[in-house]
């Protein structure tokens, strides 16, 4: 533990240790849905999809101060996948970086939280994601940095898999294996959705983890909705003895946690009516950790 851990930090761990990775991760959801109310619209479905991913990176993994997101101890969080914002909105009020009351101005103008991420406007959202392919070059620049500086903090980068398309990707991940950046972990949400129709359908990267694997990656892939395997995916990238990059690919569900909106055809957008908004929560509740 580095010398600027303080009191502070260990009494509002404490206090984590209270609530469970599936509470934080069903809280991360009512949140998404809540934000979604607000305008009628938004990502929901990848929000509930991978709010087990979000759980775990938050409130189990990762260091970081909520009264101070710009801590130069902290464990970069990038969310390269820019119209997932209302996901990591919903964990960042989780985690008391943003006031929960906030939530009701999503999508709002003069909001803090726009309906596609900007680091301009957002505390604790650490780069301007939206153009796809982005995110993992950034993160081994990151990385790399924080590694000349000889940090031992983590930059952790999330992805989807429709960005396993571009180009861009790839290049980041060669220069990753070559700077030997082991403080690198990269994670694809692996929904198997893109605006056009199923990832695999529209350019197949599969097999995914051979790629990385073949790029010089440590890699493994867990289901993203088991918060169990999950948690000792992010513990064995934590802790790897070698200076590989690490991926996690997790399979996910698109709209976890609400059946209806598991079951709809077109994933990618979910259409919500008015109506629905409650008929959500109420499933969700019903769902809620004992």
């Amino acid at each position: 533990m580095d010398q600027a851990y303080s009191d502070t930090d260990a009494t509002r761990e404490a206090a984590l240790a209270n609530v469970s990775l599936a509470e934080r991760a069903w809280r991360i959801r009512r949140n998404a849905l809540l934000m979604g109310e607000v305008q009628g619209q938004g990502y929901v479905g990848q929000a509930l999809g991978i709010a087990d991913v979000l759980a775990v990176a938050w409130f189990h993994t990762m260091r970081y101060r909520a009264d101070d997101p710009h801590w130069e101890g902290r464990d970069r969080f990038l969310l390269s996948i820019g119209h997932y914002a209302i996901a990591l909105y919903a964990a960042l009020i989780e985690a008391g970086v943003i006031p929960e009351d906030e939530l009701e101005t999503y999508g709002c103008d003069g909001s803090r939280l726009p309906m596609s991420g900007m680091a301009s406007y957002t505390p604790g959202m650490e780069i301007t994601g939206g153009s796809l392919g982005h995110g993992l070059g950034i993160a081994v620049g990151m990385a790399l940095g924080l590694k000349r500086k000889n940090s031992d903090r983590f930059i952790i980068n999330l992805m989807s898999d429709g960005e396993l398309g571009e180009g861009s990707t790839w290049e980041a991940a060669m220069g990753a294996s070559h700077h030997r950046l082991g403080n690198l972990i990269n994670l694809v949400d692996f929904n198997n959705q893109q605006a056009d129709g199923p990832s695999r359908e529209m350019l197949s990267s599969e097999p995914v983890d051979a790629k990385f694997a073949a790029f010089g990656w440590h890699v493994q892939r867990v289901n993203g909705n088991d918060i169990d395997k999950v948690r000792e995916a992010f513990d064995i990238a934590m802790s790897l003895a070698d200076d590989r990059p690490r991926a996690i690919i997790f399979d996910t569900r698109m709209g976890r946690g609400v059946p209806f909106l598991e079951n709809r055809e077109i994933t990618h957008f979910i259409r919500v009516e008015a109506h629905e908004w409650k008929l959500a929560l109420d499933a969700l509740e019903e769902g809620r950790p004992s």
